[in-house]
């Protein structure tokens, strides 16, 4: 921690975004799987300390960035503030029920909204795709990932906060029950379920090794290539994109 964060709210996940942050090829191997979907103006929710905002931002993109703690948002001004593309950056609360009233100048405005690991953290599901969908124009897409595999729940997500890990069906289900129309679904970063599990579950680990995924992050290459034969049936994230058709 340096002094423009202050008091950090949430240790656990600081340090596992430092961590990812050190995994530029994991990064960009998620930010591949996403970018052909994004559109219009792109709000990425849950942006914690930039590790696939500076990918959008890379682009060329309008990019607004949000997260629910503070000391994020001020690590995000400070990193991107100088970024032309950079249209924003909001503290944001997607677990509210008076979404709309909280946040009026960004209902309805992007093409494209990005939760990466969001979802999960909030009790409410429902109430948080819901107000997901709200800062989309009509047409606009909802790209989504989530921790998949139920029974793949131990250590590491109690330490981050997860209230559930999901599956392609699950997912599904909750996206169209909010009156979206999923577009694409598919699984994600396969490789990594055995290490997941044997740290996790096995060691009992809270915090994913360093050294663990910087040797995942080498072998990068050869994991994108052995996740196109699972894509459809297992990995240890899902991908949903969504699109709102309301009118």
């Amino acid at each position: 921690m340096n002094a423009r964060t202050g008091q950090l709210t949430d240790p656990s996940g600081w340090e596992t975004l430092e961590l990812f942050a050190d995994a530029p090829a994991f990064n960009r191997w998620l930010f591949d799987r996403i970018y052909p979907f994004c559109k219009g103006q792109v709000l990425e929710v849950g942006s914690g300390i930039g590790n696939i905002s500076s990918l959008l931002l890379d682009k060329h993109l309008k990019v607004s960035l949000s997260d629910l703690r503070p000391e994020y948002c001020r690590y995000l001004t400070h990193q991107f503030v100088s970024n032309p593309d950079l249209q924003g950056v909001y503290q944001m609360d997607l677990s509210i029920p008076d979404f709309e009233n909280r946040y009026p100048a960004l209902i309805n405005r992007f093409g494209t909204v990005i939760a990466l690991n969001v979802v999960e953290h909030i009790e409410q599901d429902m109430l948080a795709v819901h107000n997901a969908k709200k800062l989309l124009r009509t047409g606009g897409n909802l790209i989504i990932l989530v921790p998949a595999g139920k029974r793949l729940y131990n250590n590491f997500d109690r330490e981050l906060g997860h209230y559930r890990r999901y599956s392609g069906k699950t997912l599904t289900g909750l996206l169209t029950d909010t009156g979206l129309t999923v577009t694409h679904i598919s699984y994600f970063n396969f490789t990594g379920i055995l290490g997941w599990w044997f740290s996790g579950s096995v060691l009992k680990k809270k915090m994913i090794p360093r050294s663990q995924l910087k040797l995942y992050n080498q072998l990068v290459p050869v994991f994108r290539i052995i996740d196109r034969l699972f894509v459809r049936f297992a990995g240890l994230s899902v991908i949903a994109v969504t699109t709102n058709q309301a009118t």
